[in-house]
C-alpha cells in the first residue's frame, strides 16, 4: 500500500488501482481498504479508484485524541494524492464521514452515499445515546470483545451469529480496530440528521438505500436526501445494510460517470 502523511503527521494507507476519473471510498465501522477490495475490483474500469485504512486501522497510523476534524483531514490528504480533484463514495458511518468532509469545504463535485446510520426521533436519540455511553464504558474496561459484539448487535446480527463469529479467525481482525468505533459513534453526533450543517454540502449527492432495509433506515435516507441542497435518492430493491458490491457498483459507475459529463446524460 502506499502512504501519505494528513495534517497532524499521522500515517494514512491507501491503495490505488484503475483508470480513469479518481474515485474514494470511505468504509464504515471495523472496515478496511482489504474489505472495500471487491468492490473496488469491479469500479477500476471506470475509474482510478483509491481505497483506504481510515485512522486507526490496518496499515494506518493513529495519532490522537480523535476528532472528527481529523478525519476529515485524512481524507483531504488523499484527495490532494489524486490531484485535488476526486469523487467519493461514503459507506455507512463512512457515508456520515463524506458528507461531513464536503460541508467542511472539501472540493467533491460527486458525492454518493450508502445509509450513513443516523438515528432521528425520540426513539432513536434515546437509543444512541444509550449505545454511546455502554460503548464507551467498555472501551474504557478494555472489552473489545464486548465493544465489537455491541455494535454487531445495534446493526442487527443476530446473537448466534455473533457466537459463531467470536470462535472464527476474523474476530481477532474485528477487536483490534474494536477502538474506532468510538470514532464512528463521533461521526454521528448525537444521531440526528445534521440538516443545518448538510446545507452547506455544494456536491451533487447520491443517497441510496436498500430495498430490504428496515423502514426507519430507508425513511431517514429520504430525509437525508431532502436535507441535500443537491440530494436525489435511490432504493436499490433487495438490499439491505449488507450491501452486495455488485449491486451498488454499476449504480456508482452511471452516477459518476454521467454526472461528471452531464451533458452526456440521457
Amino acid at each position: 500500500m502506499d502512504k501519505t502523511l494528513s495534517r497532524d503527521g499521522t500515517t494514512i494507507a491507501y491503495r490505488r488501482q484503475g483508470v480513469g476519473p479518481p474515485l474514494i471510498v470511505v468504509g464504515g465501522a471495523l472496515s478496511t481498504a482489504a474489505s472495500d477490495a471487491r468492490l473496488a475490483s469491479l469500479l477500476t474500469p471506470h475509474f482510478t479508484v483509491v481505497t483506504y485504512d481510515r485512522r486507526g486501522r490496518g496499515s494506518s497510523g493513529d495519532g490522537g485524541p480523535y476528532s472528527v476534524g481529523r478525519e476529515i483531514e485524512d481524507l483531504a490528504a488523499l484527495i490532494d494524492e489524486v490531484d485535488g480533484d476526486a469523487s467519493v463514495f461514503g459507506m455507512l458511518s463512512g457515508g456520515a464521514l463524506a458528507l461531513e468532509a464536503q460541508a467542511a469545504g472539501l472540493p467533491v463535485d460527486l458525492l454518493a452515499v450508502y445509509e450513513p446510520p443516523y438515528t432521528p426521533g425520540p426513539a432513536g436519540l434515546l437509543y444512541k445515546a444509550r449505545c454511546t455511553a455502554r460503548l464507551h464504558r467498555l472501551l474504557s474496561a478494555g472489552d473489545r470483545g464486548g465493544a465489537v459484539e455491541l455494535f454487531l448487535t445495534m446493526t442487527g446480527v443476530h446473537p448466534e451469529t455473533i457466537g459463531r463469529m467470536r470462535c472464527a479467525p476474523l474476530w481477532r481482525g474485528l477487536e483490534s480496530v474494536a477502538h474506532t468505533l468510538a470514532y464512528d459513534d463521533a461521526l454521528l453526533g448525537d444521531g440526528a440528521v445534521p440538516a443545518e450543517r448538510l446545507a452547506s454540502v455544494t456536491a451533487r449527492t447520491l443517497v441510496v438505500c436498500g430495498g430490504f432495509s428496515p423502514a426507519p433506515v430507508r425513511a431517514t435516507t429520504h430525509a437525508l436526501a431532502d436535507a441535500l441542497p443537491r440530494g436525489r435518492h435511490r432504493t436499490l430493491t433487495g438490499q439491505t445494510r449488507d450491501l452486495a458490491p455488485q449491486a451498488i457498483a454499476p449504480v456508482l459507475a452511471d452516477f459518476f460517470a454521467k454526472d461528471a459529463h452531464p451533458h452526456q446524460a440521457s
